[in-house]
């Protein structure tokens, strides 16, 4: 047993390395060599099923494979449809078969290996550390803390509400937050950032992760996750993909798809009693041919690696999703809340000027919100101190008094002080209302105050209204504090885009309606909700979502977590609380409020992708009939010669070059898969316009060349 302060630091972690992946391009042939052995080990039967579409086809490629190892001794292949084939016929079209099920798991394969790296870097930082759990920690005193006694355990052993003492060189031991003290943080390992982090107590930055290094000081951290379902635990199983669940649309999809691939069982199983009658019998090998060529393998091949790589792209990014439900309903989005702090102004707010109301001295003003700034540590706070000391003002030694700390239900901070009185500053419906539960501000000061409101908020700056409280109870308005606030270059312009996908931008603030408002226009977004509390923006979501939005958000502390939990697409920070990190379903590991705008892109190329692709494969299908049908039958009928428009060589050769296209293309399409298709902010309309005539187009045209091309080269092998 050793106590707090005694604590030693654990031995010195494996350095971490940056494990964003690399930047999207090309799929290289390394990626898909390395690909492979996974991709044969997705054959297995019972992983096949779960995708309907291709397991049909493997089935097809195992009795085809069955037939011709029988064939030798059966007097070789039959003819099909009157027409004679090759002896090496059924073999090549078992070969291409497997082919066809081997590129379809290829794609998923490489989907899934592209987050293999960065999941083997984060396994580095489940290594087992050493753990000093605090025994009877009172949190209401951190002084006894420092007089508990602590023991020693493995990492692995901790428990829900366990708390634990972190020293600068050890590693936080398990997913927390802080509840005593404050220090700078390597989080490298998780966000990929060299630059440490400050996290402390008390805020909307106490959220600590488990693998990260502590450099600096001292904190407590209470353990907020169990063994095995930490943070990255949670990450290292998303990025591989293990535990992907298949979003509703692509259920949707995949039932239409084994829909369509059962009735296309069901027509061929028809086609040799209906052609029976006419000696026009078709062969086991065409009939598993045309079958494959039928359904719709294109987009089955390649459906479950489109997912995979939308959260793949949210990744590098770096921004996890919690599951694929969220990447796909960030493309759906409507709806945009957005922080006017930090996300559409630059959130490093400034004092810039001192203005009293009538009666009052530009020096008590100052000194008032200079003595409730004093303790004030974010950037404005700091700043009046600043502004306060650059006019002469002077206080040495720690501030006396109890600090009042800010609060998104309350809208202001102060202090009150050791002689009785007390200071607030904050916004002005909230200090107005303070001052008035000792007796109703009188009308001309209120008059005043609102000239000066307006004033302020009509060039976009953030009135801060001060008051000061007297011993004996009377309160009474000094004046304000002009705050200036910058709107982030090129933000209009990304709304700009948001608004031509058609969705509605609304900015969120605490500020008053008319700085509100002022920001709103010079932004560009489409509505605005002033003096927000918390409540009202759970309120609004619901509001949004009952008139048929989908809602998106982002929030970093624990106040935000309802709305996160009821928006659609809830983005937390990485610096926030746990609270909200549970209740959102992404988690931004930079910390940055305005990449929802990126995940909202993401999703919709996710979207436009699958649709496109999706629309490819459709088309595809029809310029195969053109070429496996006429083969079929051309010799008992030779009027469906006229179908022959590529002009193929021969049945057989038309059969396999169909069967071999419908492999190739497969492969042809993992890099678009994987990447994206191109997106470009448009109306749903021209958007829809635009892949139809590409991927529509394209996907007739494409079968029609590359199938004749193939059919050019297997006329060369002697008897095609």
């Amino acid at each position: 047993m050793t106590t707090l302060t005694e604590t030693s630091a654990s031995a010195k972690p494996p350095e971490h390395g940056h494990h964003r992946p690399a930047p999207k391009g090309a799929i290289s042939i390394a990626q898909l060599v390395a690909a492979l052995p996974g991709a044969f080990r997705k054959l297995d039967p019972r992983q096949m099923w779960r995708n309907p579409v291709m397991f049909i086809v493997e089935i097809g490629a195992a009795l085809t494979t069955a037939l011709a190892i029988a064939e030798p001794f059966l007097g070789g292949p039959r003819a099909s449809g009157g027409a004679a084939v090759p002896a090496s016929f059924t073999v090549g079209i078992a070969v291409w078969l497997w082919l066809t099920v081997v590129f379809a798991n290829l794609a998923e394969s490489v989907a899934e290996g592209r987050g293999k790296a960065q999941a083997d870097s984060l396994r580095q930082t489940r290594t087992s550390t050493t753990a000093h759990r605090v025994e009877g920690y009172d949190p209401a005193a951190d002084a006894a803390a420092e007089r508990a006694t602590v023991t020693e355990l493995s990492s692995a052993d901790l428990t829900l509400g366990d708390v634990v003492v972190v020293v600068a060189g050890e590693l936080v031991p398990g997913d927390g937050d802080i509840v005593s003290g404050i220090a700078s943080i390597d989080e490298s390992a998780i966000t990929g950032e060299s630059a440490p982090v400050i996290r402390e107590s008390g805020g909307d930055r106490s959220a600590v992760t488990g693998g990260t290094r502590v450099l600096s000081d001292r904190i407590v951290v209470r353990i907020t996750s169990k063994p095995g379902e930490t943070f990255v635990d949670r990450m290292i199983a998303l990025v591989e993909g293990a535990s992907r669940q298949k979003t509703p649309n692509e259920l949707a999809l995949n039932i239409l798809l084994a829909s369509l691939s059962i009735i296309f069982v069901i027509v061929t199983l028809t086609i040799n009693p209906i052609a029976g009658y006419s000696a026009a019998a078709v062969s086991l090998p065409v009939l598993v041919a045309l079958l494959v060529c039928l359904i719709p393998t294109t987009i089955g091949a390649l459906l479950s690696a489109i997912g995979i790589a939308g959260m793949d792209r949210l990744v590098q990014r770096n921004v996890l999703a919690m599951s694929g439900r969220a990447v796909e309903a960030a493309g759906d989005v409507t709806i945009l809340l957005l922080d006017k702090t930090g996300t559409i102004t630059y959130g490093n707010r400034q004092a810039r000027e001192f203005t009293p109301l009538v009666g009052v001295t530009v020096a008590d003003l100052m000194r008032a919100a200079a003595l409730s700034s004093l303790s004030d540590p974010t950037p404005e706070g700091k700043s009046i101190v600043d502004l306060a000391a650059e006019s002469g003002f002077r206080h040495e030694g720690a501030l006396a008094g109890d600090i009042v700390p800010f609060t998104a239900q309350t809208r202001m901070s102060g202090v009150d002080l050791p002689d009785g009185s007390q200071i607030r500053k904050g916004a002005g419906s909230a200090v107005i209302a303070w001052v008035e539960t000792s007796a109703p501000a009188a009308r001309t000061v209120l008059a005043e105050l609102g000239e000066q409101v307006e004033r302020i908020s009509g060039v976009g700056g953030t009135p801060l209204v001060v008051a000061s409280g007297d011993a004996d109870g009377t309160r009474r308005i000094l004046g304000l504090i002009y705050l200036k606030d910058i709107v982030k270059e090129g933000i209009a312009q990304r709304f700009s885009e948001l608004r031509a996908m058609g969705i509605r931008t609304i900015m969120v603030t605490g500020d008053n309606p008319l700085t509100a408002k002022t920001i709103a226009a010079e932004a560009g977004v489409d509505d605005f909700l002033a003096e927000a509390t918390p409540e009202d923006k759970l309120a609004l979501i619901r509001r949004e979502q009952e008139g048929g939005n989908l809602v998106a958000m982002t929030g970093d502390g624990t106040n935000d977590a309802p709305a996160l939990a009821q928006a659609d697409v809830g983005v937390a920070m990485n610096t926030g609380t746990s609270a909200a990190k549970e209740a959102g379903n992404m988690v931004d590991l930079d910390s940055d409020p305005t990449k929802l705008i990126d995940v909202v892109r993401i999703g919709k190329q996710l979207l436009i992708t699958r649709g496109a692709l999706t629309t490819f494969s459709i088309a595809n299908d029809v310029a195969k009939y053109f070429a496996i049908i006429p083969a079929m039958f051309s010799g008992v009928f030779p009027g469906l010669a006229v179908l022959n428009v590529m002009q193929l060589n021969s049945p057989a050769s038309a059969i396999m070059s169909a069967i071999i296209f419908n492999a190739i293309i497969i492969v042809a399409l993992i890099p678009l898969a994987i990447r994206g298709v191109k997106y470009r902010p448009a109306a749903a309309s021209s958007i829809l316009g635009r892949n139809l005539l590409i991927y529509g187009l394209g996907g007739v045209i494409a079968p029609f060349i590359g199938i004749k091309l193939i059919d050019l080269l297997v006329s060369l092998i002697p008897g095609f």
